[in-house]
Formats: C-alpha cells, structure tokens, sequence
C-alpha cells in the first residue's frame, strides 16, 4: 500500500499534464473552498489510466493551503486485505484515537490489527467519521485517494461510508477512479468524468514536453493514437515517431512504452524491477534481501533499474505510474514471476506477516501442494476473523485449486463458494460451485450443494429457483438427517419471506414435506427421500402449517400458537420473519411488537444490519397499525439511515403502510408506483400483494370503493400468509360499497374463521364490524367497538366509530350518529389518518354538525430524519448517541437540532422534551 502520491518528476510531468482542465480544477476547488467553510463533501474523479486523475489530485493537495492532507493509493496486489487502504490513510490521525469513545476507539484498533476481536462494520465506519472530524477540528481536512479501483472492499465501503456523512464536516475526499472499472461502492458518489484533451490542449501539451523533434505527419499520428491522453502524449514520442501504428486501446500503448524502456536495461535491473513489481508493499525492507537472495548486486541493478525512470527507489519504492508496474509484471516470464514471489515468501515474515508469506507461496508454486493451501487455508480463517470476507473467499479459493487431496479440495471450494457469498460476489460463487458439480460427491456433499445453489439464487434478483434447490437439499437430507431437513424446509419460507419473494413458497414446502413433490420441484430430478422420518413431538411449526393448509384455521391455530411461544425460546429467535408474518395471521398485535421488540433488541446488540433493518421495518409496521405515526416515522428515518450505510436496496412495506393509512392520495400513489416497478424487476410477488393492501385501504379511506374493491380482490387473490387475512376486511367494505353482497359474505365467512380461530380482541372487533356491514344488525357495530376498546389497533377502532355513525347517520338517527362520528374523527384527525378523517368529516356535516378543525402535527413539520431525531433528544440523548444511531457526526446532529428549532419555533432541548405531540 503506497502512502504518498509518487513525486511530480516521477509521474513525468504531472503540472504539464493540467494543461486543459481548467473545468476540472474549478470542481476541486468548489469542493475545498466549502470544506473551509465546514460544508464538507466528496468527489469522484473517472477515467482511463493516463487521463490526468492523478495530476488532479496531485493539484488538489498542493493547493489546499492551511489543509490537513491524509492520502492513501490503492495497491491492485492487496485488495485482499481487510481495511489495509482505511489504516494507510488514518495513520497520520491516529493521534486523534484517544478522544473517541471506547467502543469506537476499540473498533478501529480491531480493524487496524492493533487488538483482537471481531471488527464491527457499523462502529467502524462512524468511529472513522470521528476520528476525522476530530482530526478536522483545528484546521480542514483533506483526503486524497488515488487508484480508488484497487482499494479492498472493507476500505472502500468504510470510505463510501464517510463520504456520504460529512457534509456538516471541514472535511473534503477527493478519489481518482481508473475506468473501466467493476461497479462498486463509490458509484453514488458525486463524480466527474475526465475526458482527453481537446486537439488545441493536446498540441500544447505535446509541444511543451516532447523533446524529440517531430514533423507535422508524425505528430497528427501521435495525436490520432493519444486520443486526448496526456500520460501517451508523453510517452509515445518516445518511439521518434518511427513506431507503426498500433490500433490497441491508449492504457495497453502505454504499458508497451513502459516495455520498450524495460527492454533496454540489463538483466540484472529487469529481474529487481520484477521482485519490486510483484511486491505491493513497496518496502525496501523486503525487496533488498530478496534480491540478495538471488546473488544480484543490488548496487549496480538499482542504479540501472532507476536509469530506466520506472522506479524510484527511497523510504518506498516507487513506480512512475500503476501502468509502468503492471507492465514490468506481465513483461517477466512465469519462471521470473514465480522466482520473485517465492524469494519474496522467503524474507516476510512469517509471525508479523504470514497471510503475505502465504499468498506469496501460492503464488510461487507450479501445481498443487497441500502444504501451502494449508497455510492459505489458516489465512482465510484470521481473516474471517478480522472481518475481511473478500480476504477469507481469496484465500481459500486459492487454498481449494492447491490441494491435492480430492476430499479436501471439494471441502475448500465449498468453503470458498459459501466465503464468496458472503462477500456479495454472488456470480463467482456460483461460478465456482460449478468445478465441483462433476466431482464424486456424496449424498451429503450433494444436499450442500443445493442449499449454496439455493442460498445463491435467494441472493440474486429475478433468480426464482432458491425454494427449488432448498426442498431438494431437504429430501436428500431427509434419511441423512431428518433434523436438518426440517430445518431446510422452513429456510426455504423463512429466506423468502426474507427476500420479499413468497409467493406461493409455502405450498411449494408442504407439498414437498409431505413427499407430494410440487411440478416446480420436480423440474429437477430428486433423490428417492426413503422411508418418512417421524415427526418430532410435540409438533412444530411445519406440523403446524401443513394442518393449516389441509384443515384451516380453527385446527392449526393452537399448534401455531404452541410452535410461536417455543420451547426453550420463542420462535422468532430462530425464525423472526415467519413468526411476525404468522402473528399478523393472527390478528395478534401483542406477539407482533414481541417479535419486533426481539428484533430491535438483537440488531442493536450484535450489530447486524440484516436484523436491525427487519427490527425497525416490524416497528414501523407495529406502529402504523397501533396510529403512532411518529413513532412509525421514525423508524423508517432510521432504517433508511441504515440501508444507506450498507449500501442496500430500501424496504419498501412498512413505508407503502403508512402511506396507506396517512391517506395522502398523490404521495401514496407515487410511492406505490415506485414500489410496484421495483417489485416487478426482482419478481417479488409479495411486495406487489403490499402494494393491493395498501392501495385497497388508500381507496376506502378516500372513498373510492371500486378502486378499492379491485386493490383487494388482487390482494386476497394468491392466498398469501398475513396479506390475505388483513386485506379481507378492506374487501368486505368495498364490496358492501359497491353492491357486491356476494362477494362481501364470502370475505366475511373467511375473515370470521381466521379471527375466531385466533380469538384475539383485535381480530374480533374488525370481524364484527365487517359483520355489521354485510348484515346491517346493530349489534354487530356494537360488538365491534367493544371488542376494539381493548385492541391497541386504534385506526381499527377508530373505523369501528366511523361506519357505526356511517349507518346510523343512514338509518335516521342523526343525533345518535354524531356521537361516534366525532369518535371517529377525533381519532383519526389526532393519529393523522387524514382520508378517513376527512370522511368523518364529510359524514359530520351532513347532519349539520361542523368538524373541529385539527393542529397539524409535529412530523408534518420536520422530515423524517428530523423527526426521529427530535424524538430521540426528547427522550435525553446527546447528540453522540443520536449521531451513532444514524451513523452521522455529532456535528451534523447539532445542524439539525438547529432546524428542527426553527421549524417548531422554540430554542432548547428542554423545550423538546416538553412537547407531547413528540410521542415519547
């Protein structure tokens, strides 16, 4: 890892090179100048090797006068390695580490090397943040990053991380980018593309630095084949003009002027330019003794390898350009290749350095050796530890194409496939399961095959196969390791609750549980599953299921019951997706915000953003549905804090819920849109039946019964867990609305069995509403509201009031009627419910009666982030606490502690906690 950019005569002119990037320079300067000012930012500067990036950054450390600069290159020879890039370019501010909290503090010493344990990704990223705003405190800072393409992936999301958090920091990041280049975690970054230079630009360049006469021929051709790239502007002249023409792409030309010098040193400097190019830490310390060990005069050889102007040779060694190391690399023979690595093996040490030593080994090998795949085999474990999952899936790929041993090869590339998983490099992995396909598996050997196939296509968008490989992994487990098979059938369903994609999953688990093997399943040929294992007693969840899909609610409910509470622990320690989606099956709230609760608990604990996410999404959901919409806004502040953290896609239910029951006719339409497109490009059938429900609530809080009534006849069509149940009462209105009795009696007769079975007050009273709709009986509403008193489902109950007045009102009884129509519109207009509000509303003043008028609410006037921050400072965080919740600074709190002031007219945190309409 090279920690200074290489000096300006070493990167053949690089003042020369600005000639023509006035634009570019502007940008920079735009993002100093605003770092000075405390508004910090970032910038991605995009190009083919040679373009000028480097100049630019160069440019820009030089004319940050009164700036700190901390800069790190990437190294194409360690993105292996976990947080290598992050460590090199905190180095200079490791001052600064004390004054951070311990837990932050120990973060970065785990990721750094400097203690042991498992690095947390989270802590890591907000600790980096502030160490650097901490380092920001006395004068601005500025972050160089050149070669960005090559910073390993830990770095690079840490950095990605920062990047997107200082814009309240005197903080500025500047990444050079070499083009083409993998998608990555800088994408979203503000960028800018780095174009060649214009002919004027370019004939001036030329002019200014060529010292080889040319004629006005030979300098159109140059021209031609620079394309506008200052780095073969200056080195194709070279060549006298004599060099035929050559077609390949600028970067590949450039290497070969690299060569051509190369080609003339002696063979003593070519071979120490060899160990150097293959030696990514450029450290003297290394590249001296192993060039000893092959008896070359190191005196003589550096001095020719420097007359070449590839190397400098310092405190680090150096080469001009990433170009001019790659090019010395592929130039050297294989031999020379593996010579260098294996000299090199021989002087890292192995206690300070062995996963170096290790790679350097494989590296010199010519055919498998089990002993070094070993070694690498122990590398991918301490980096596994460190949390370096790209490192860990290098190693031990390597590990599995070095070993000798057929059991232990097919062993290690499944480790290694299962690594890749984990690292997000979904394609390699499958790519890899397929060298071991043809081999002589076991049966066991075949079940985890499938259940990677499975695991990778769950992963992949638009892969609808996941389930199909998991059920077969679970019949060839089912003689093997009837426990395990079980356990494969139910990730099958939990994984696709996971994913979004469950649609029609759970008949597709029965059925194959059952040994009636689906047709989907049956697309690929299956293991006979031998004599059925019995069935653990007492029953457990997939028991429980299978009964309800055969016999309905009213004889499975008990055993879901049996199965949600568990035996040693409650069922969502195991399985949090299917027991929240089976508790909404119930109608039961109580288990619901248990299972969020659980959620919450073990997110904010272990740190996984997987869990935290799927925590906050369930609050947000538990709180919409009890009308706590701040609370359910703030949940989703934080979720979406999170998602942007790690880079994920959002999750879209508990936001379509809210929009949904808020009943803003143009912001729900637009956000259900979004929602269905998205839905439609990763086939997730299950966000597409959020999108029915919730369009289906929209339209009967606005009025719209046949909009409505469509929304849930799609909604209820599949049959889904959960989506189903609460979309009947929806239908059963809508259909009343629309003059579709049959229709409405048929909803209601599958509501009545799935809320008597359950038997919760919730589930009860909606029932008894829906009952009151189609039968008109009075004591139906009467029931409803009784029932609903003791629900904490206040929009539920709030309805109650809304269509007992609704038939009152149509009955006659104006005076009784205007009682539970101000019920209900209080209710509504309070909790923010402004469609079904505006109904009671409507209802009210046709019996003469005026509604009253509402305050706005609190949330209506911040933003969500503001919002969720407000509550939080209410409740007695600091801005530290807050600031790690939302994986900003401190600083970047306090900038909205002062908006959120303003907005609400009022001065201090005091007057914050004071306030009711916060909710907390």
């Amino acid at each position: 890892m090279r920690t200074s950019v290489p000096p300006t005569a070493q990167l053949v002119g690089r003042t020369a090179q600005l000639v023509g990037r006035q634009d570019e320079i502007g940008r920079i300067d735009e993002l100093t100048g605003a770092a000075r000012e405390g508004r910090g930012g970032a910038l991605v500067l995009r190009g083919e090797a040679g373009i000028g990036k480097s100049a630019l950054l160069e440019r820009a450390r030089q004319a940050a006068a009164g700036f700190r600069v901390v800069q790190v290159c990437g190294s194409q020879y360690e993105t292996e390695l976990p947080f290598a890039a992050l460590h090199q370019l905190c180095v200079p501010v490791l001052g600064q580490l004390g004054e951070l909290p311990a837990p932050h503090r120990e973060s970065l010493r785990i990721a750094f090397g400097l203690a042991t344990g498992a690095p947390d990704a989270f802590r890591i990223g907000l600790a980096t943040l502030e160490l650097l705003a901490s380092a920001a405190r006395e004068r601005p800072l500025l972050c160089v990053v050149d070669d960005a393409q090559w910073l390993d992936a830990a770095s690079a999301k840490a950095l990605a991380f920062l990047a997107r958090r200082i814009g309240a920091e005197p903080v500025a990041m500047v990444f050079g980018v070499r083009l083409p280049s993998a998608a990555g975690e800088l994408d979203d970054l503000p960028g800018l593309f780095v174009d060649g230079l214009r002919d004027t630009d370019a004939r001036a360049l030329l002019a200014t630095r060529s010292h080889v006469t040319l004629d006005e021929q030979v300098r159109d051709r140059i021209m031609a084949e620079a394309r506008g790239n200052p780095l073969a502007l200056l080195e194709l002249p070279r060549a006298g003009g004599f060099a035929p023409p050559d077609a390949s792409s600028v970067p590949t030309r450039i290497e070969r002027s690299f060569q051509a010098r190369l080609a003339e040193a002696p063979p003593g400097a070519r071979l120490l330019l060899t160990i150097a190019s293959a030696d990514p830490t450029g450290d003297p310390g290394l590249l001296w003794p192993a060039a000893r060990r092959l008896d070359l005069d190191v005196t003589t050889a550096g001095a020719a390898a420097t007359a070449t102007g590839l190397v400098e040779f310092s405190t680090r060694v150096r080469f001009c350009h990433p170009l001019a190391r790659s090019a010395v690399y592929r130039a050297a023979e294989a031999s020379q290749r593996r010579t260098a690595h294996g000299v090199l093996a021989e002087v890292t040490d192995p206690v300070i350095d062995p996963d170096r030593r290790a790679w350097h080994r494989a590296q010199a090998g010519t055919g498998p050796d089990d002993d070094v795949a070993a070694e690498l085999e122990r590398s991918a474990s301490r980096a596994q530890s460190r949390g370096g999952v790209v490192a860990a899936a290098a190693f031990i790929e390597r590990a599995a194409a070095l070993s000798l041993d057929t059991g232990r090869r097919i062993e290690r590339t499944l480790a290694a496939v299962r690594a890749k998983l984990d690292a997000g490099a979904t394609d390699t992995a499958a790519e890899l399961l397929t060298t071991v396909e043809n081999a002589a598996l076991d049966e066991l050997q075949h079940a985890r095959v499938d259940l990677l196939r499975g695991q990778i296509a769950f992963v992949r968008h638009n892969d609808g196969n996941g389930p199909m490989f998991m059920l077969r992994a679970a019949q060839r487990l089912s003689a093997l390791d009837p426990e395990w098979s079980r356990e494969c059938f139910l990730d099958a369903l939990e994984m696709s609750l996971v994913v979004g994609r469950a649609h029609g999953v759970m008949d597709m688990v029965l059925a194959a549980a059952g040994r009636q093997v689906s047709p989907y399943v049956s697309a690929l040929p299956l293991p006979d599953p031998g004599p059925a294992a019995p069935a653990p007693r007492p029953p457990d969840i997939l028991d429980a299921l299978t009964l309800l899909a055969s016999d309905g609610h009213r004889a499975a409910v008990p055993s879901i019951r049996a199965a949600l509470d568990g035996g040693d622990a409650p069922m969502w320690t195991r399985r949090p997706a299917l027991a929240s989606i089976l508790a909404c099956e119930l109608w039961d709230p109580h288990t619901h915000s248990a299972v969020a609760e659980w959620l919450m608990k073990t997110g904010r604990e272990s740190g996984s953003p997987l869990v935290l996410r799927l925590g906050l999404a369930q609050v947000a959901s538990s709180a919409t549905f009890r009308g706590d919409f701040g609370q359910a806004t703030s949940a989703i502040a934080e979720e979406e804090a999170i998602a942007d953290a790690v880079g994920g896609p959002p999750v879209w239910y508990h936001r379509l819920h809210l929009a949904a029951m808020r009943g803003r006719r143009q912001e729900a339409s637009e956000l259900f849109e979004a929602a269905a497109e998205a839905a439609t490009a990763r086939g997730a059938g299950q966000l597409i039946a959020n999108v029915h429900w919730s369009t289906a609530v929209l339209n009967n809080g606005l009025a719209d019964y046949p909009a409505a009534l469509a929304a849930a006849r799609r909604a209820t069509a599949h049959g889904d867990l959960f989506l189903t149940g609460i979309s009947l009462p929806e239908l059963v209105e809508a259909a009343v609305r629309c003059g579709e009795r049959d229709t409405a009696a048929t909803a209601l007769e599958s509501l009545t069995e799935r809320t008597e079975a359950g038997g919760t007050t919730s589930g009860l009273g909606i029932a008894a509403y829906a009952r009151g709709l189609v039968t008109g009986d009075e004591e139906h509403y009467r029931e409803a509201i009784e029932h609903l008193d003791k629900s904490p489902l206040l929009p539920y109950r709030a309805r109650a009031h809304l269509l007992y007045g609704e038939w009152l009102r149509r009955e006659g009884r104006r005076r009784d009627c205007r009682l539970h129509l101000r019920t209900a519109h209080e209710l509504l207009s309070d909790a923010g419910l402004e469609a079904f509000a505006q109904r009671a509303a409507d209802e009210l003043r046709a019996t003469g009666e005026k509604a009253r008028s509402r305050t706005g609410h609190t949330y209506d006037q911040l933003t969500p982030q503001e919002l969720y921050i407000a509550r939080l400072v209410a409740t007695g965080a600091t801005s530290n606490e807050v600031a790690a919740r939302l994986f900003l600074s401190p600083r970047t709190i306090d900038a909205h502690l002062r908006n959120i002031f303003r907005k609400l007219g009022i001065t201090s945190r005091r007057q914050l906690r004071d306030r009711a309409d916060l909710g907390v």
